[in-house]
């Protein structure tokens, strides 16, 4: 079992906190462990200082490979079990790319929405609306490392729990954005209104054309489901509704899709 020596080697997998100054929470998976699954979703989660690591599980090759990327070895707390990948594919669900290593975790812990803004400094900030699926969530949290967002808001009981899938999904960016979760998502955009932020909606209907409907100043954008788009009352709490442009050949676009669009508009604006 590897194990670290840190008179030796003086560094480790659980704490480079410089790489993860913003690597906080994103809510309880009901309140039991979680699964991880593939190369870049357990090597954050291992180089997250906010993540409670319980059990790893790999392959002496994706382990070692690991070790020697990051040039450091395993906390000494954690157990580790050498398994087969035929062994490795029965922890996880069916076909998952597990890529030799699955660990498993406690979620973490839970970002209040006043504790974000605080360290917000006016960066960009994306709010989804009964978004569910765990692969669009994972692809926009993915989105929204690529563009240094301050981090995903959504309404608890309309998002998807913390996941193997999703963390998959996200390649890493799960254990460095902020995800905050609210019981209401109408007065979590009326708090972020309070403190300076411009609510642009994001709907094919839209009136504006997105990115010109874009203010000087902290933004915030909000995406609904595919097919339902926004609910009617979290569109009457945005300052404005706009719509990406697009050929006619295609209706829309897929919710992550269209969510990096907007956030590369934002990122590459004039200020």
């Amino acid at each position: 079992m590897p194990r670290n020596n840190d008179e030796q080697k003086g560094k480790s997998l659980r704490g480079r906190e410089a790489r993860n100054k913003h690597g906080r929470g994103s809510g309880r998976a009901n309140g039991g462990v979680v699964r991880l699954w593939g190369r870049h979703a357990i090597e954050a989660a291992l180089t997250n200082p906010n993540r409670d690591a319980k059990k790893l599980w790999g392959t002496r090759e994706a382990i070692q490979q690991l070790l020697e990327d990051n040039d450091a070895e395993l906390p000494s707390t954690l157990p580790v079990e050498y398994a087969q990948a035929a062994d490795l594919g029965r922890l996880v669900p069916k076909d998952a790319p597990h890529q030799g290593l699955v660990l498993e975790c406690l979620p973490l812990d839970d970002v209040a929405l006043d504790d974000m803004l605080d360290e917000s400094e006016g960066r960009t900030i994306v709010v989804l609306d009964s978004v569910t699926d765990p692969h669009n969530v994972g692809a926009i949290l993915r989105s929204c490392a690529a563009f240094d967002v301050a981090a995903l808001v959504t309404q608890d009981r309309n998002s998807p729990v913390e996941s193997g899938t999703l963390a998959k999904s996200a390649s890493g960016a799960l254990e460095t954005v902020p995800w905050v979760r609210v019981v209401n998502l109408a007065r979590a955009l009326e708090r972020m209104a309070e403190v300076g932020y411009w609510r642009i909606g994001l709907d094919g209907e839209g009136k504006a054309v997105f990115p010109s409907a874009l203010p000087k100043g902290p933004v915030l954008i909000v995406m609904g489901a595919e097919g339902e788009g926004l609910r009617h009352n979290v569109a009457q709490h945005c300052d404005a509704i706009a719509r990406l442009p697009m050929a006619s050949a295609i209706e829309s676009l897929n919710v992550s899709n269209a969510t990096a669009i907007a956030l590369y508009a934002v990122y590459t604006r004039e200020n």
